[in-house]
């Protein structure tokens, strides 16, 4: 069964996106074994310079890349590629018959994702729109669900 899990920095604060994020752990364990991983976001000084901005990035990556091993990566990003939720379902399909036995899903902290991260796998954006994320952890979640429904031909995708 193939491994899916979400790298994100950062926790879920409020009890309604741990809900929401829970409901969809479930329905995906039909599908795959699925995982969230939450790392801690570095820590920045009040009015942060680009310099120390880029060395929490950096801080960060090193525990995204441990978090994913050898875990396909797909670091959600502004400049990524938008896919359909039909592409979505695609891509992870290429990706299973492809080999790979797990897939990692990054999204992260509030200044992004340091490019080591973005450079080591491939690149996909949610919408031109920023969304915090929070909200993003629980969007990802519904459409990973949705990609697995469309590829087994359920009736959740309409």
């Amino acid at each position: 069964m193939l491994e899916v899990k979400i790298i994100c920095v950062g926790k879920l604060k409020e009890r309604y996106w741990r809900e929401a994020v829970e409901e969809y752990a479930k329905r995906l364990s039909a599908f795959c074994r699925f995982s969230v991983v939450e790392l801690n976001e570095a820590r920045l000084p009040q009015n942060p310079n680009a310099a120390e901005i880029d060395r929490a990035l950096e801080e960060e990556s090193r525990a995204i890349r441990a978090a994913a091993g050898r875990s396909a990566v797909y670091a959600l990003c502004i400049e990524g590629r938008m896919l359909s939720s039909e592409k979505l379902a695609s891509e992870i399909a290429s990706a299973a018959v492809g080999g790979a036995s797990s897939l990692a899903f990054v999204i992260g902290s509030s200044h992004g994702l340091h490019e080591s991260v973005k450079a080591c796998g491939k690149r996909i954006s949610m919408s031109p729109m920023t969304f915090p994320h929070q909200l993003a952890r629980v969007m990802l979640c519904e459409q990973l669900y949705r990609a697995f429904s469309i590829n087994a031909g359920t009736k959740y995708h309409k």
